[in-house]
Formats: C-alpha cells, sequence, structure tokens
C-alpha cells in the first residue's frame, strides 16, 4: 500500500498494538537468603506422614534406625512450634501420594538465593524425585525457581554454606559431585558471589555435619567432618571457631552441631547434649533445644528438616 505508514492501531493487541497492556511487577514474595544467621523468617518443613509407617529395612531407606512414627510426629509438631515462636512463617509441605521415607529432611532438596532456590538433584535411589516435589511447593508459594540442576549431576542443598561478605562453601562428596557443584557455583557466581568449592572427607554426608555458621563471626565445626580447606578460609576471614570436639561425653558430633540460627548466635538445636551447650553458651551463642531423638534416627537433624527460604540480611 503506497504511502501506508504501520501503526499502533493498526497492529493486533497481540502483536503490540494499542490494545497490548504489559505485566505489572509482581509483589515481592518473602524470598532470599544470603547469610545463614539473619533473622529467619520463612521455611519449608513437611511432617512425617503414612510414608514413615511399617518400615522393617532401614537400610533400604538411608535411616540409623527404625523411627517410632508416632514419636516423630509428636517431636515435629514441636519443632515447628518452636519455630512459629519465634516469629518463623512454616509452610508446610504436602507430597500427595509421592512421599518417601526420607522427605522429611526438606533442607537436601533445595538451596535458597537472594533470587529464588536452586532445586537439587538428589545422589540416592532412595531419594530421587523428592526434590521436585518441594519444587512445586515452592512455585505454589511463590518461589522462583533459578535453576535446576541437570544433566547426571547429583547436588544437595545440604552442601551450601553461605560464610560472610558474599564467600559460598560448595562441598563435594557423597552427596554433591564436580559437576553438580560446578553447576551451583556458577550460578552463584552470576549472582556475584565468590564461592569456593571444597572436598569433603571420605565416609562424612553433607557439609552441614561439619560446619555451621552461628553468627557474622562465629562458626562451630566438627574438625573430622570438616573440609581442612574450609577451616583454613574461615580462620583467615576472622571467625572465631568453636570445635565441638572439646565437648565432652557426645555421642554424636555431627547431628550436635545439625542446628538453625533464627537470629545471629541464636539457635534452635537437638537437646540430649548438655555439654554442646554448654561449650555454645560459653561463647555466647543463645541455645535453645528441642527433642528429635526419634526424628534423628532418620538420619538427619533441626537443619536437615529445615529448607529455609527466607532470612534478613
Amino acid at each position: 500500500m503506497k504511502g501506508y505508514a504501520m501503526t499502533h492501531e493498526f497492529l493486533h493487541a497481540a502483536h503490540g498494538g494499542s490494545n497490548w497492556i504489559g505485566r505489572a511487577a509482581d509483589a515481592l514474595p518473602r524470598i532470599g537468603v544470603t547469610t545463614e544467621y539473619g533473622q529467619l523468617r520463612r521455611v519449608m518443613m513437611h511432617r512425617p506422614g503414612s510414608e514413615i509407617d511399617g518400615i522393617t529395612d532401614v537400610e533400604a531407606v538411608l535411616w540409623n534406625d527404625l523411627v517410632d512414627p508416632t514419636k516423630a510426629r509428636h517431636e515435629h509438631d514441636a519443632l515447628t512450634a518452636t519455630y512459629r515462636r519465634f516469629g518463623v512463617e512454616v509452610i508446610e509441605l504436602d507430597p500427595r501420594d509421592a512421599a518417601t521415607p526420607n522427605i522429611y529432611f526438606c533442607r537436601d532438596h533445595f538451596f535458597m538465593t537472594p533470587r529464588g532456590a536452586i532445586i537439587a538433584r538428589m545422589a540416592s535411589n532412595a531419594r530421587a524425585g523428592e526434590e521436585w516435589i518441594s519444587a512445586r511447593q515452592l512455585i505454589n508459594n511463590g518461589v522462583p525457581i533459578v535453576h535446576g540442576v541437570h544433566g547426571d549431576a547429583i547436588f544437595e542443598g545440604a552442601d551450601v554454606v553461605y560464610v560472610r561478605d558474599g564467600v559460598v562453601l560448595v562441598a563435594t562428596g557423597l552427596r554433591t559431585d564436580t559437576d553438580g557443584a560446578n553447576q551451583v557455583a556458577a550460578e552463584l557466581k552470576r549472582m556475584g558471589f565468590d564461592p569456593h568449592i571444597v572436598n569433603m572427607p571420605w565416609g562424612c554426608g553433607h557439609i552441614d555435619g561439619g560446619i555451621n555458621i552461628v553468627g557474622p563471626r562465629t562458626a562451630v565445626m566438627v574438625p573430622n567432618n570438616s573440609p581442612h580447606a574450609a577451616y583454613e578460609l574461615l580462620k583467615k576471614m576472622g571467625f572465631t571457631i568453636v570445635n565441638v570436639m572439646d565437648a565432652r561425653g557426645v555421642s554424636n558430633y555431627g547431628m550436635s552441631i545439625n542446628m538453625v540460627p533464627v537470629a545471629p548466635n541464636v539457635v534452635v538445636m537437638p537437646a540430649g547434649n548438655p555439654t554442646v551447650r554448654a561449650l555454645f553458651e560459653a561463647h555466647d551463642i543463645e541455645c535453645h533445644e528441642v527433642d528429635i531423638s526419634e526424628l534423628s534416627k532418620g538420619g538427619g537433624g533441626v537443619h536437615c528438616m529445615t529448607g529455609v527460604i527466607h532470612r534478613d540480611s
């Protein structure tokens, strides 16, 4: 058409015409984590259901011992009630009919960044697929997914630790391989973090069984469960390192530090470790105990059960 000039009025709305209306800015969801110790605001957890009933083979489900389902549920109720007393919003994970006996260890399913969740790819056959149940729940609660570990890589959320000042530890070992760690580290680099990939000692699980950053200058560690490179880094950064093995009479040091800071130097920790608690309090760490003696037979503690979605920076 000679002399014709394209106008917005001519275009259909779907192609950018005058009736096109762009999407409004989303209301900011309560998400984002940049430290391990900022005021805890929002978590995801799963109250064990019928999936833990009738288990007879603990090895097949990666448990340490048989779990009494009734006691375990009472303990979980008490743990979530403790969080709520601190003003923490607890999102209940609903696995529908797809629950596995380990799905109550929500920390493993994802790692939270300031922009959204990095979804795990679980290492064991017994837990394969748990991560996507959590991913669906996160999406349903307005939490963006920024990356899903993919291919043949394996990665579990409890293998990452925020240190301070943008420094992050990403551990390789039984539950996270080099490919998985590299995928996570690349995503963190794009966000401006400084990830350090460290190797877990043989015979250990996640890095959260060896290191817990409870305040801006305080770390608790189990030396036998920790990468030496992580120890050197924390010392270089000026952290006071509390060696939990200085406490006597502890049956499982890794489980004794499997705790969650709800504010700087304020932790929710497993009951039954009086010498560890005394050691923490001597370093000005305020302790709030919960009994998880039955739940921990599944092989994890307070930290393992808590999928952190939002903390204050």
